[in-house]
């Protein structure tokens, strides 16, 4: 028996209404099982993914609201999409009322695919563009350095024999940048 499935994300758990929005469509689009998970499309585990991946089943139709709710970038798009057409499952993206059962569906996937793409470079060149005129417009400083700011602190965590994971952990900030400071002595 066929089902409809549904996956849901958020890249932060502050985005609770764009998650809200997202679960609202698909049960709204006859999904009766739906996988969801906040957190960012570029971290390396999303276990929501994985577990939604590993229940779809042959005739079985996953369904996302929009392709970046799904992949991280085109080429993750098409991978997802060639996964799921190698075990059966139709993929339905609801934005942009494609779906794969059809051959033009795979065809504006792939057109869709690039063409979002070549969107995000374009944003992406145009917020290099105007990061590049603040700056030599003095407006423009920068994150803020939150782990060297720290430094002091790290020192004193490694002289009380902390490693280099429970610095990180105490003190809010990522492994490696705990490394890099205490290799610059």
């Amino acid at each position: 028996m066929s089902q409809l499935v549904g996956y849901a994300r958020t890249s932060t758990t502050d985005q609770k209404a764009g998650l809200e929005a997202q679960l609202r469509d698909l049960r709204a689009a006859g999904c009766t099982k739906i996988f969801h998970e906040e957190l960012s499309a570029l971290a390396t585990k999303r276990p929501e993914l994985d577990r939604m991946l590993d229940y779809v089943r042959e005739r079985d139709t996953l369904i996302v609201t929009k392709p970046d709710r799904l992949a991280r970038s085109t080429a993750d798009l098409l991978a997802i999409a060639k996964g799921l057409e190698t075990e059966g499952v139709t993929l339905r993206i609801l934005s942009m009322n494609v779906n794969t059962a059809t051959p033009t569906g795979k065809l504006m996937l792939t057109i869709l695919g690039g063409i979002a793409a070549f969107e995000r470079d374009l944003m992406l060149e145009r917020q290099r563009e105007g990061i590049a005129k603040a700056k030599s417009e003095g407006k423009y400083k920068g994150r803020a350095p939150t782990a060297r700011a720290k430094a002091g602190e790290v020192k004193a965590l490694k002289a009380e024999g902390l490693t280099g994971d429970a610095i990180a952990a105490r003190l809010g900030i990522g492994r490696a940048s705990v490394f890099r400071i205490l290799r610059a002595d």
